[in-house]
């Protein structure tokens, strides 16, 4: 609730304090007395655009400040994303320099001014036949129609639904990303694998590899030197040496003995001769056979290098490497699984909220029609018998309060399409359309209400219709109403008049005897009659109470 209002140097108010509070409060003068003024300075404070032209001639700038009574929880949680203190009373400040320049504050907090825009929409509904606000933003028929039609329970299990679908799907998305990712990989990967599967290395391959080729290498030298001794040795070393024992064996026996001795040698030397000639023919073929396995040895020796170079590691890392590869594999495997499961939790959470949201949309239905009857009942008395209202529930964007679009239409001749409050009511027609419905939700208490001449153009009954609905408004919050209509001026429950001499405009607010002068001036124009008092009278207390 707007409890006070204090502007300094704006146009014709050179220093103003204002209190309200709750009720029905009308502010009356004559044309151009400056109640706009009013209006344009509660704006400033609201975030509205600033325009230097609303600094008083000779003043460096104005001022105006809007204190409220407690922030309402949508406001109190604004603050609280900015750490703004809210406190018991909240003020929204605003200061305009003669350069055009602005400066804004939240209970003395610097602030940019669209945060007093922001504030300002959850504090203060505007309706005039030049600016309309809150119950006639479209951004708002959602939440009108859901407190009207009383769905705190629909609308709480379609939000818990719709935090545990984005959760869901944000896991699932997250685990699809992650598997394509690796799918992409997948195959270079499994070509990796199938390449050292086929290779087959094993802990300690290399250095028993390497020792086995320097023992070839070695054997090598070996090789040359077995086939020299081989060719120094000759194929008949032996053979000499029996030809040479038979040779004295065969004269040996007219020798008497002389050639026994060297025929005993000559049998060792050959004997000697002849496993010599063995042992060298052998190590010869065993130096031959691995020889034979060589390149073998450095073919596999250097695969397994290569392997490792391709992988940028060690070969006796290789093992272990082919075994997480291995895992790995099968992690993807496992991951695919894991994926699908959260594509299933994912699709069932979307079934929950589905769910949630259909039974949200089935009582937005039929509380669209409850409140097209309600508003409509509103409409005759208000000199608007040929209108019609309307709450369009259709499609939109799924989220916290489901997946519903509400907008609230009307056409104001029988016949003629409907459309948009905003583009087929005209400005008097406008404002009493929304007075209409606040009329219709007036079980759901609100921000502030501010009528510009919401009866303009209207009198009698229609008039008298006009201020039973405002003070019915009063009776649940605030209202605050600029009116050239006696009829609902006699309604206030706080009457204020809006007066001008020379260059400056006052505002005083009136008493019982004030508010029957200020009645009858409304009723006699000019001249007050005596008459005009009367009627004035029995106007408030007849109709004001």
């Amino acid at each position: 609730m707007l409890r006070g209002l204090a502007i300094r140097n704006v146009v014709l108010i050179e220093r103003l304090d204002l209190s309200f509070g709750p009720g029905l409060s009308v502010l009356t003068g004559e044309t151009g007395a400056g109640k706009s003024i009013l209006l344009d300075a509660l704006g400033l404070a609201l975030g509205a655009r600033a325009d230097s032209g609303l600094v008083r001639a000779g003043a460096d700038r104005a001022d105006v400040a809007a204190c409220f009574d407690a922030a309402p929880e949508e406001a109190a949680a604004i603050l609280r994303d900015l750490d703004i203190d809210a406190g018991e009373d909240l003020v929204l400040r605003r200061t305009l320099g003669r350069d055009g320049r602005s400066r804004a504050f939240v209970n003395d907090t610097p602030v940019a001014a669209g945060l007093l825009r922001r504030l300002g929409r959850e504090l203060v509904e505007v309706h005039g036949q030049f600016e309309q606000r809150g119950l006639l933003d479209e951004a708002a028929h959602r939440g009108l129609l859901d407190r009207f039609a009383g769905h705190d329970d629909l609308l709480g299990a379609a939000a818990a639904a719709w935090r545990a679908r984005v959760r869901a799907e944000e896991a699932a998305t997250a685990a699809r990303d992650a598997l394509a990712r690796d799918l992409a990989a997948r195959k270079e990967l499994e070509a990796g694998l199938e390449m050292l599967e086929l290779l087959a290395p094993k802990v300690g391959e290399e250095a028993c590899l390497a020792t086995r080729r320097r023992r070839i290498l070695a054997h090598r030298k070996i090789l040359e030197a077995a086939t020299e001794a081989r060719a120094l040795l000759g194929d008949d070393a032996a053979a000499a040496l029996r030809g040479a024992a038979r040779s004295l064996a065969h004269a040996g026996r007219e020798a008497d003995g002389l050639f026994d001795e060297a025929l005993s040698a000559l049998d060792r030397a050959t004997i000697e001769a002849e496993e010599a000639e063995r042992l060298v023919q052998g190590l010869g073929g065993r130096i031959e056979e691995d020889e034979a396995s060589a390149d073998a040895v450095e073919a596999r020796l250097f695969a397994l290098r290569d392997a490792a170079r391709k992988h940028g590691i060690e070969v006796e890392a290789l093992p272990a490497l082919l075994d997480d590869m291995r895992r790995r594999v099968e992690a993807l495997d496992e991951d695919g699984c894991r994926a699908a499961d959260l594509e299933e939790k994912a699709a069932r959470a979307k079934e929950v909220f589905d769910r949630a949201a259909a039974a949200l949309t089935a009582g937005r239905r039929e509380a669209a029609s409850a409140l097209a009857r309600a508003v409509g009942s509103e409409l005759p008395p208000l000199k608007l018998e040929q209108a019609a209202f309307r709450a369009v529930v259709e499609p939109g964007r799924a989220g916290l309060s489901g997946a519903d679009r509400v907008r609230f239409e009307v056409r104001t001749n029988a016949g003629m399409p409907f459309g948009a409050l905003g583009r087929i009511a005209s400005g008097g027609e406008l404002a009493r359309l929304a007075l209409a419905l606040k009329a219709a939700l007036a079980a759901e208490s609100g921000p502030s209400m501010i009528f510009d001449e919401v009866d303009a153009g209207v009198g009698g009954a229609t008039a008298a219709a006009v201020g039973a609905r405002l003070a019915a408004l009063g009776k649940a919050g605030q209202v605050l109403i600029v009116t050239h209509t006696p009829q609902v001026a006699a309604r206030a429950s706080r009457h204020f008049r809006v007066s001008k001499d020379e260059a400056r405009t006052h505002v005083a607010e009136l008493d019982d005897g004030g508010r029957e002068e200020e009645v009858a001036r409304m009723l006699a124009g000019a001249e007050i009659t005596g008459a005009a008092r009367r009627a004035a009278h029995a106007l408030i207390v007849g109709e004001g109470g």
